[in-house]
């Protein structure tokens, strides 16, 4: 490290920090899902979900529009794990392939996300979401690039009540 950059520190309790927990930790479209973090590690990342109406399509059945979403969010932490507090590794989807394999209409959904493989930049994650009875619901497939700043562990300062993401009221 140079003169001007500071060591960070790491949590070393890796599988048990959780950069953010869900529910009203969230940002934007993430709150709007309202997943919460089941795990996060190197590689791996684990989220839930408890159905609701909300979630549903017109036939009364988890919307697929859903299960894309949630598998897009794991896929992609599945890749941008960050063990430094504070911090967070940021990705862009550039393909995400989904296949519906079953329905359900309440209960706890899980989606799991591992990365597969990966350079400096461009990594593979795949995944799927089973519900309450270990049913497959959904396979996803997706490549992600990492975002400037998040190539290294290090990854970013976690901005994402930055002002220019704020109500007037101070409320994201």
């Amino acid at each position: 490290m140079n003169g001007q950059e500071t060591e960070l520190p790491v949590n070393d309790s890796r599988t048990h920090h959780l950069p953010i927990s869900g529910g009203s930790d969230l940002p934007g479209f993430h709150q709007v899902l309202g997943y919460r973090q089941v795990s996060w590690t190197e590689d791996e990342a684990v989220i839930e979900l408890d159905v609701q109406a909300c979630h549903l399509n017109m036939a009364g059945v988890l919307h697929g529009g859903v299960m894309t979403a949630l598998l897009d969010v794991v896929l992609a932490e599945a890749g941008t794990y960050c063990p430094y507090p504070g911090r967070v590794r940021k990705a862009i989807t550039l393909v995400l392939n989904t296949t519906f394999t079953g329905q359900c209409s309440g209960g706890v959904i899980r989606a799991i996300g591992r990365r597969r493989a990966g350079g400096s930049r461009i990594f593979n994650s795949s995944g799927e979401i089973r519900d309450s009875e270990d049913r497959l619901l959904a396979i996803g497939e997706a490549t992600f690039r990492l975002r400037s700043g998040s190539e290294q562990p290090e990854g970013v300062p976690m901005d994402f009540l930055a002002p220019n993401n704020k109500k007037e009221n101070g409320n994201v």
